[in-house]
């Protein structure tokens, strides 16, 4: 069983290393390819935009949307870089834990002085492991 916590962990170690070496300012892209590639190194699977299916009325739609980083199949992360996180970020995350099927997710916002303000974690009727 994958332990969702302890990768979250991680993940926020890396956001905070990654902010504190390039600073805000960049585009979200660049964020996520050093943090997929620093959660790799670190021994993670990690897809990056990865495409997921949504089927609505019977009907299925191929790469409806894409996931910023998918971390060993069940951590979900969004990455932004913008000026304040919204409730609009917050849903667009918890949509994607919901049609995903998956416990937990990790909005990361780059674009603060620290990665204090720019966290959110969100769960999906997340249990943690006991």
């Amino acid at each position: 069983m994958v332990d969702v916590d302890a990768i979250s962990a991680d993940v926020v170690d890396e956001a905070i290393r990654i902010l504190r070496e390039l600073g805000p300012g960049l585009f979200e892209g660049v964020y996520e390819t050093v943090l997929a590639a620093a959660l790799e190194r670190k021994g993670y699977r990690v897809d990056r935009q990865k495409p997921v299916d949504i089927v609505y009325d019977g009907m299925s739609f191929s790469g409806a949307y894409k996931v910023d980083i998918l971390v060993e199949g069940a951590l979900v992360i969004e990455v932004k870089s913008v000026e304040r996180l919204t409730g609009t970020h917050a849903k667009q995350l918890l949509t994607y834990l919901r049609l995903l099927k998956q416990p937990l997710g990790l909005l990361l916002n780059f674009s603060g002085e620290t990665m204090k303000e720019g966290i959110r974690r969100l769960a999906n009727n997340h249990r943690p492991i006991r």
